[in-house]
């Protein structure tokens, strides 16, 4: 599976792809930074910031695309620049029919680091660790690129595996139809400890 992960930023936009399947370490595929000057007008910034997504996504042809949740920040304008190219990110990859997952800066850190509250440094750690990298990328950006879309191949697998087990089965003739939660949970929680296990 290969999955393009986007750090999104109006000035730097980070992207990272990597390849892998659940139980085994992914691979680096590719990462960068995709840039616009800061002090040109919004219009053609946001142009180029979407080329410049739509570019990787066709030269890359990911499986999926995983984009960082915005949240609430004090700096309204940083916000506000992330949010706007978040939406360029969802829209290229919504265009081309490829899946979006949105993942929170907390749930990226718990599952590269195994805490929430980890800082940048801990993430580009763990992000050069688990790609068996000489040097972590740079800038931040495309750092927390990778660790997004890491974080979307370990994450992503439990929650499809949970999709397909809690889906209404059809009932047999004369019988009800079961709701599986139960075993749904328990099939759920013994792949998160598996998961959990091989990092």
């Amino acid at each position: 599976m290969r999955v393009l992960g986007v750090d999104p930023g109006l000035t730097r936009c980070g992207i990272g792809v990597i390849e892998g399947v659940p139980g085994r370490p992914p691979r680096l595929v590719a990462v960068g930074v995709v840039r616009t000057p800061p002090d040109a007008e919004i219009g053609p910034r946001l142009v180029a910031l979407q080329r410049g997504v739509e570019e990787w996504l066709d030269e890359q042809r990911p499986d999926a695309v995983a984009v960082e949740r915005v949240f609430s920040q004090n700096n309204v304008r940083t916000v506000m620049g992330t949010a706007q190219a978040s939406a360029i990110a969802i829209a290229a990859a919504a265009h081309r029919g490829l899946p979006v997952a949105l993942h929170t800066p907390s749930e990226v850190k718990a599952a590269i680091t195994g805490s929430g509250r980890a800082d940048k440094a801990q993430v580009a750690s763990m992000v050069m660790r688990v790609l068996r990298l000489d040097e972590a990328p740079r800038p931040a950006d495309a750092s927390d690129a990778l660790a997004l879309a890491v974080c979307h191949l370990w994450r992503g697998a439990a929650q499809s595996r949970l999709a397909s087990l809690t889906a209404p089965r059809p009932a047999s003739a004369g019988q009800p139809a079961a709701s599986g939660q139960t075993r749904a949970q328990a099939q759920l929680a013994a792949a998160i400890k598996a998961a959990g296990a091989r990092r």
